[in-house]
């Protein structure tokens, strides 16, 4: 069985989590997140503690279901048919960012807030469309005993 423990949309173009960058300092070779993956990172951060906040919940301690619908743009340079095909669910996005790249930045932006780390997410349901107002719709479920 399943409760809601909080729905929040990340809004703008889905980003993937980037690899992690390397740079030398001095003597040392030190690891960083690469910008933009961090910026995207700190937005959903801010929406997801925001909504927690809203719906007065707490960091949830138990297992958890994640279902994101991710609704990347479309393409500028498709015709006015092709288009109207993707809005209506006809033409998939198999490009990237792949839909387990924007999985991953938004559950690890969501520890500490959301849940206390993601390794308590069991299930999870993705989908991912075209649309022109790209967004991530993010919904995590308390999963309960029977």
């Amino acid at each position: 069985m399943l409760k809601l423990i909080v729905s929040f949309t990340v809004a703008g173009v889905p980003v993937g989590k980037g690899r992690p960058k390397f740079a030398r300092r001095g003597n040392f070779v030190t690891a960083y997140t690469p910008a933009k993956t961090q910026t995207y990172e700190e937005q959903v951060a801010l929406v997801s503690r925001n909504a927690m906040k809203t719906e007065n919940k707490a960091i949830c301690p138990s297992p958890v279901q994640l279902n994101m619908d991710i609704f990347v743009p479309i393409p500028k340079s498709w015709s006015k048919i092709k288009r109207a095909r993707a809005l209506n669910g006809e033409e998939y996005p198999t490009t990237k960012p792949d839909s387990s790249n924007i999985l991953k930045g938004i559950e690890d932006a969501m520890n500490g807030i959301v849940f206390d780390d993601d390794k308590q997410i069991i299930n999870h349901c993705i989908t991912k469309r075209y649309s022109d107002r790209p967004r991530v719709e993010v919904r995590v479920y308390e999963i309960l005993g029977k």
